[in-house]
């Protein structure tokens, strides 16, 4: 049953998720990239380090990169606080989200979008508060917990999938599910442009307000335009242990045991793929603001914009290799275009080769829509906030594993390959291809209604 329609209900609104999602990725497209740069200027400040400065500065004069201990020291202590910062919004996130999205099966969806673009307009603030007021960058610490307590971005992109598999049917939703994705890319990419050019213009302060209205913007979208995609919604409590069993009860429940083993290793392989993914882009700041490359915020903003455009590019290639591949092969093309292009980004010495990696990576995105869409036809259209949420569980994961390893191996590997994480990646990422083709090959069952009789 739809809303009762209210006042300040968008009338005939359409039931589209991709503004809503468009909005929070916008804001956290912007935020990611403008905090590290402000931790390296902070931090170098204190340490009376001034290499944050466009290529032909004092700074960025040495190749090799190891002539000045501070810049290496600015370099540590950057990504160890940003360690810090995502591990503080982790472990609090970790319980909100499999609590709300078990819970948005019974109450609908619009809840659980709106709570947590309100926790990122309040980290928003709290990160304002921060500069104007030059705060130790430790308060960035409250404001990541306070926005993980709230569900933090997983839960937004949880509560948009799960929609996404409440109005599309199985065969359509691998598509549908690529096209969301794209959001994310069109969303960073736009972000990314928009932080490094207002970055270099006016500082940080101004893009942080613009990451506070987006994040509000996607919560009033959420609260006033969009329709709800829960047909039969009831009143649920929030506080209680069922919404954690209704998750448990995917992978542990008895019955369907290759259906429940086919769940477990997709969430391996997606584990592993989205680790990949946020480890990389978690020290690519780091790796081009220091020598070689040494670029300015300008660089940076039209680098990350570069692999945000893979979103753009993997979804039309998963759409064009749909009309002759199965979902499979097109998620194993996709992998091939990731280690490829990590292994060039780990050798780049200069702009064009770094921007030669970018490019490569082109189809390195339509892996993950495929393994999000086989994780949802395995489970029953009714627990598809559950499967969500232990889907978000996963990433928040991702984020705490990738910031533990990409973040400790960059210190460590400068002296002797300052690519070496990329290079890591590259070589992790050949398990999930394996996993992905030997399951390919191995299945004999469709991957259509495994659960439909399920309890």
């Amino acid at each position: 049953m739809a809303d009762s329609p209210g006042p300040a209900r968008c009338p005939r609104a359409a039931p589209a998720v991709e503004p809503l999602l468009f909005l929070g990725t916008l804001a956290l497209g912007l935020q990611g990239p403008l905090c590290t740069q402000y931790l390296w200027e902070r931090l170098g400040a204190e340490l009376g380090y001034n290499g944050s400065a466009p290529s032909g500065s004092p700074g960025c004069g040495n190749a090799s990169g190891a002539g000045d201990p501070r810049q290496q020291e600015v370099e540590t202590l950057a990504s160890h606080w940003s360690l810090y910062i995502n591990l503080a919004g982790f472990f609090v996130g970790l319980f909100s989200v499999t609590l709300f999205g078990p819970w948005s099966d019974s109450v609908g969806r619009r809840p659980a979008l709106i709570l947590p673009a309100l926790g990122m307009a309040l980290q928003a603030a709290v990160y304002l508060l921060v500069m104007y007021l030059r705060l130790h960058v430790g308060y960035f610490l409250l404001g990541r917990i306070l926005c993980g307590l709230m569900g933090d971005y997983n839960l937004i992109l949880a509560s948009c999938f799960a929609y996404v598999a409440d109005i599309s049917d199985q065969r359509s939703r691998t598509f549908r599910v690529a096209i969301l994705e794209a959001c994310l890319g069109v969303a960073g990419m736009l972000a990314s442009v928009i932080g490094g050019q207002w970055l270099k213009a006016q500082g940080y302060i101004n893009p942080f307000w613009l990451v506070f209205a987006a994040s509000l913007a996607t919560a009033l979208y959420a609260a006033l335009c969009l329709q709800e995609s829960v047909k039969e919604r009831k009143p649920a409590k929030l506080f209680t242990v069922s919404h954690y069993v209704s998750v448990y009860r995917l992978y542990a429940a008895p019955g369907h045991q290759r259906s429940r083993q086919k769940l477990a290793l997709y969430s391996l392989i997606f584990f592993l793929i989205v680790t990949i993914h946020f480890g990389a882009r978690d020290i690519f700041v780091l790796y081009e603001l220091s020598p070689p490359l040494c670029w300015g915020s300008d660089l940076i903003g039209y680098g990350s914009a570069a692999s945000y455009l893979t979103y753009l590019s993997s979804l039309a290639g998963l759409r064009a290799l749909q009309l002759c591949l199965e979902d499979t092969w097109v998620a194993e093309l996709g992998l091939l275009s990731n280690i490829s292009g990590l292994v060039v980004i780990s050798l780049a010495s200069t702009t064009s080769l770094m921007f030669t990696g970018y490019g490569i990576l082109f189809l390195s995105m339509a892996a993950t829509p495929v393994i999000r869409a086989k994780l949802s036809k395995l489970v029953d259209e009714k627990d598809q906030g559950a499967l969500f949420a232990s889907v978000a569980c996963v990433e928040g994961l991702c984020a705490l594993v990738a910031t533990g390893v990409f973040n400790s191996l960059y210190p460590a590997s400068l002296h002797f390959m300052k690519g070496f994480p990329f290079l890591f990646g590259a070589i992790i990422l050949l398990v999930p291809a394996a996993l992905i083709g030997w399951i390919e090959i191995s299945d004999t069952t469709p991957e259509y209604g495994h659960f439909t009789d399920a309890s």
